[in-house]
């Protein structure tokens, strides 16, 4: 039999789990990590420079020097999956001052992800980056940890509940706490990692970065976790020294 105490505490940790899921899991999927504000296409001067970035963005090869100056000038927001820009349609460029802006976007293929960053974007003579290089890694790596772990919690708490056991819950709160530091540590090597690219390639006059949404909800996601491994873990040492109270008693 379970305190209604406990019981309590495992709903509200469930709600909090699946809430910090969703967050994490549209964070990872969308593009909203950082921004650009650029200055409007149709009253630039160079024009066709822009379509020459655009068009190498969207047929070249991968190279981190053309889609960050890409980036920089065409409003554009990059997440851990996917990097976008805001254009023109094609036929507007240069022309129809409200013609309205798309969002082309490509995505970061698996060996992209793993691709050498280098200490000067673009120059292969430069030498690689370790401390870029490993961030970058760890940003596309850690979340997909996180999710992992909760998945696993979740197949765990599952088997406990059709047991009736409330024995694992120690285990599915650490698993939790473990898959909050892994947002967080997301987060931070995100941060890190785009402040480390704009001291490599200076930023364009006039255009200004921010966070972006997707960032945020991946930082909310985090203390979410750890809430719910707090609810977890106090469940878990309270229905223990209960039981054995109780166990103590009756012998008594």
């Amino acid at each position: 039999m379970v305190d209604n105490r406990y019981a309590t505490a495992l709903v509200i940790a469930c709600v909090l789990s699946i809430l910090a899921t969703v967050y994490l899991s549209v964070a990872v999927g969308t593009q909203h990590w950082y921004q650009y504000s650029s200055p409007t296409v149709r009253g630039e001067a160079n024009v066709s420079e822009l379509r020459s970035l655009y068009d190498e963005f969207m047929t070249g090869e991968f190279d981190e020097k053309t889609y960050s100056d890409t980036l920089f000038r065409l409003n554009g927001t990059v997440g851990l999956w996917w990097r976008c820009v805001l254009v023109p349609p094609s036929a507007h460029w240069n022309r129809d001052p409200d013609a309205k802006m798309l969002l082309e976007c490509r995505n970061f293929t698996l060996p992209e992800q793993f691709t050498p960053k280098y200490k000067e974007p673009g120059n292969h003579n430069s030498g690689e980056d370790m401390v870029r290089t490993y961030l970058w890694r760890c940003q596309f790596l850690l979340p997909l940890a996180s999710l992992g772990l909760v998945v696993l919690a979740g197949l765990i708490g599952f088997c406990a509940c059709l047991c009736r056991s409330l024995t694992p819950t120690l285990g599915i709160g650490v698993l939790h706490l473990l898959a909050g530091l892994c947002t967080l540590a997301t987060v931070c090597c995100y941060l890190a990692g785009m402040d480390l690219l704009h001291r490599v390639s200076m930023l364009p006059d006039k255009v200004d970065g921010s966070l972006g949404w997707s960032l945020y909800l991946a930082l909310i996601s985090s203390p979410l976790h750890m809430m719910a491994a707090a609810l977890l873990v106090w469940a878990a040492r309270s229905h223990s020294q209960n039981y054995y109270r109780m166990t103590a008693y009756r012998v008594a």
